[in-house]
């Protein structure tokens, strides 16, 4: 039996290309309530999430059930009125009850195996399991080496004389031996546990010792697709740089190769979705299979059976990831929407979408990179089609169309994501949309030449390197578009990168859609906004080559690696570890001077709280630090004392469910960017003062800087400090030093004179009575010509990577009222 031709065009009237038609919007809110109440509820127990499952599970029926009943007996209008709320209450209520019910079994099953237990006490333990991601090198940091990054989905874990079976995925840190291992294999390995935020996806982390142990091959499947990728990766080689570094990226999502100011780039332009696979080569790909079945003439359902198993395969050899399978999922809407002659049924697949990946991935919920494809896709089914139209109505020439789709696509897109993006970047950028129009015509070619290249890369090698080179050129274009347009003056408009103002610029961007027909009617109006956009875009450009105000400067300056606060007689330094996130070094004494510090800084979640000891001067301050801010953990000194300091700490944590622990001499830990090891304390000292003898001393590595913060250690725990730095990898020898004790006499000069660091920072209150910092500090440092900084004189002290090299940003001081004597 042969079908029937269909129209190539869509006839439906409730086709939403007609824009006259309202979309259909009755599953966004359920999708939307779903989404909320996910990433609301990742940190909290997994019984408590499985009871509001169950309620909400409850709520929906008895919803559904009233809704019904008002349907039966009411008249047409009590229909009109009851039926579509009822009714999407029960939806919501239901999509969020399941997300909450899988979003708690998970966190039950990865909690069960005891891990997090583990993790929390810095146990030592051998795992068995499955390598989940490519190994990822991540550059070396000051004089650290190297590191190789990878996931592992955990089987077995034998730690502390027990052996368990568990399901967790852990993250590992190794050195460079296990970049060699490779998707599927499984493998033991031995290290130490460190603890992770409890909503983070995977359960801890661990830092292998010694080489990976390969028990098991990949499957056979695996390793075919790993021939393939392999394949890629040589016949990429001879091309430049960026062909080098985006072509594998656009194919199966491998960006190893993309060097770092590429991608700066790239982020800047608003082209990072290009870097790696996204929804935009998932539907390339799609595209190209219902063209070739088309060709060859098959049906539409056949059409739609070769493209599923097309997309099937790019799956597989991009990596069944999170970031591949929403990628999939929205090219999939996409598929759905054309090859269905309804694109009116793409939103409501785009909302059953998003409950489905948060059913199957809970911790999707807080992902920036899922957040961005949704909105994306949304900003397309919205607005592109809509604007693309009613666009091509005021281009000349036979091109009208086709030009007006190409700028609306780039145009949609970047007003759903923009308010979102300030929250990572802190800028709008002015060149994002001009970058995708011009970036956009080549994506298809690259990605089509490219999977070819990788196709036949295993038979023929000769081909593969030819077709690389074909698809490389449209790459290098791509690189071009990026670098050239990152250089344009006044591309980026700065902008707060915090929620208030996000929500802002989306309620003006907004009111610009929604106002943009009624001004587009009065001719006027259209020249008053024209006329407003240009002075905008002037000031945007002229702005940077304005001299400065007095007195005035960006705060916080860009490339900031550590801050320390000026919080007056005390301790707060702030270490960032990612937009808006940071891990947080003593707390004190004062709670509205840190949660000033941290709000200046734009800091909303604290990855870890580190309370090197629990004198006031370094905890009082706790109640500000976590006011209004996720945290991951509060990190504690082994000893107790003073002991009511150490009770109010660990009950003003216990109020706000953080966990606390105690911190395990020699654990490693690494939060994006950062990466820090625990020198002190291995032992209470009872020579001078124990608690400061007990502060917790850190070597940090951030921006390619080296880092040690030494609390207040007086010279008795100094020396052995001394001893350990000259064992840690990397020597003594340091870029930034916290000097101990707000500069006291109490120094230990050797442990200084090994460091020979370059900047010395002081956190010190002005006009204190302790005489800090000393005169005898002040000559150590002078001597070896190390660089000074206090915050008493020069207020929040910044130490930023500027050029590859530190440079030193200061606030300037504030004022503090006095609080008595905190520092002992």
């Amino acid at each position: 039996m042969t079908e029937t031709a269909e129209p190539a065009e869509p006839t439906d009237p409730t086709d939403p290309t007609d824009p006259t038609e309202p979309p259909d919007l009755r599953l966004l809110v359920p999708a939307l309530v779903a989404w909320c109440a996910a990433a609301g509820s990742l940190g909290a127990p997994s019984i408590g999430r499985g009871a509001a499952a169950v309620v909400l599970v409850l709520a929906s029926g008895w919803t559904a059930r009233a809704a019904r009943r008002r349907l039966e007996r009411g008249g047409r209008h009590a229909r009109l009125r009851a039926g579509p709320g009822l009714a999407a209450a029960a939806l919501a209520s239901l999509a969020a009850g399941l997300v909450l019910a899988s979003s708690g079994l998970q966190a039950w099953a990865r909690d069960s195996g005891g891990v997090r237990a583990l993790a929390q006490d810095g146990a030592t333990v051998v795992v068995e399991g499955v390598v989940a991601s490519d190994p990822r090198t991540l550059p070396a940091r000051g004089h650290q080496p190297p590191m190789v990054m990878l996931r592992v989905s955990a089987r077995s874990l034998a730690g502390r004389g027990a052996g368990r079976s568990v399901r967790a995925r852990v993250l590992v840190f190794a050195d460079q031996r296990w970049s060699g291992l490779r998707w599927g294999q499984q493998v033991r390995l031995r290290g130490r546990l460190g603890p992770s935020p409890t909503a983070d996806d995977v359960v801890a982390t661990l830092t292998a010792r010694g080489p990976p142990e390969v028990t098991r091959a990949a499957s056979s499947l695996d390793r075919r697709v790993e021939a393939v990728r392999a394949g890629l990766r040589r016949a990429v080689e001879p091309l430049p740089v960026d062909a080098r570094g985006l072509l594998p990226g656009l194919v199966d999502g491998d960006t190893s190769q993309q060097p770092e100011d590429l991608a700066e780039a790239m982020r800047t332009t608003g082209l990072t979705h290009l870097s790696a696979v996204s929804g935009t080569n998932v539907s390339i790909v799609c595209a190209m299979a219902l063209a070739l079945a088309r060709g060859i003439g098959l049906g539409r359902r056949t059409r739609l059976v070769a493209a599923g198993v097309l997309l099937a395969g790019f799956v597989l050899l991009a990596r069944p990831e999170p970031s591949v399978l929403r990628a999939a999922v929205m090219g999939a809407i996409g598929l759905l929407a054309v090859g269905t002659s309804r694109r009116r049924a793409a939103l409501p697949a785009l909302s059953t979408a998003v409950v489905v990946l948060l059913v199957l991935d809970p911790w999707l919920a807080r992902s920036f990179g899922f957040a961005l494809s949704v909105l994306a896709t949304l900003g397309l089914l919205l607005f592109a089609t809509r604007w693309g139209r009613a666009w091509s109505r005021r281009l000349p020439g036979p091109l009208a169309r086709p030009l007006a789709t190409a700028l609306a696509v780039p145009v949609a897109a970047q007003v759903t994501c923009t308010p979102l993006i300030v929250l990572l970047s802190g800028r709008v950028s002015l060149v994002a949309v001009p970058a995708n129009l011009l970036a956009e015509p080549c994506v298809a070619p690259a990605t089509v030449i490219g999977v070819a290249a990788a196709v036949v890369s295993p038979v023929s090698p000769w081909v593969a390197a030819l077709l690389a080179r074909v698809g490389g050129l449209p790459c290098q274009a791509i690189g071009w578009i990026a670098r050239s347009l990152a250089e344009v003056p006044g591309g980026q408009l700065p902008w707060p990168d915090a929620a208030p103002a996000a929500v802002l610029l989306a309620v003006l961007l907004g009111a610009a859609v929604f106002l943009g027909p009624v001004l587009a009617r009065r001719r006027r109006s259209l020249l008053v906004a024209a006329a407003t956009v240009t002075v905008g875009v002037l000031l945007a450009v002229v702005r940077p080559s304005l001299p400065p105000r007095p007195g005035a400067g960006v705060w916080p300056p860009p490339g900031w690696v550590l801050v320390a606060c000026d919080v007056g007689q005390g301790d707060a330094l702030v270490l960032a570890t990612g937009p808006g996130r940071g891990v947080l070094v003593d707390a004190g004494p004062d709670p509205d001077a840190v949660d000033d510090c941290l709000r200046d800084l734009a800091i909303r979640q604290l990855d870890t709280v580190v309370l090197t000891h629990f004198h006031a001067d370094h905890v009082d301050g706790l109640a500000g630090a976590i006011r209004g801010r996720r945290v991951g953990q509060v990190v504690v000194t082994i000893v107790d004392d003073p002991p009511e300091q150490a009770r109010r700490v660990r009950a003003l944590a216990g109020r706000a469910g953080i966990d606390v622990r105690t911190v395990v001499d020699g654990e490693t830990g690494r939060d994006g960017p950062l990466s820090w090891q625990v020198l002190w304390p291995g032992r209470v000292v009872h020579d001078g003062s124990v608690p400061n003898n007990a502060s917790i001393v850190l070597r940090a590595s951030a921006g390619g800087l080296s880092l040690l913060l030494l609390g207040d250690v007086e010279p008795a725990a100094a020396r052995a400090v001394a001893v350990r730095a000259r064992q840690a990898p990397g020597g003594p020898q340091v870029d930034v030093l916290k000097v101990a004790h707000h500069g006291s006499a109490q120094q230990d000069a050797g442990l200084i004179a090994d460091a020979r660091p370059r900047l010395a920072l002081v956190s010190v209150g002005e006009g204190n009575d302790y005489g800090h910092p000393a005169p005898s500090l002040l000559r150590l440092l002078a001597e070896q010509g190390t660089v000074l900084a206090r915050t008493d004189r020069q207020g929040d002290l910044a130490v930023v990577v500027r050029d590859g090299g530190l440079a030193l940003s200061t606030s300037g001081p504030h004022r503090h009222e006095p609080r008595g004597r905190v520092s002992r």
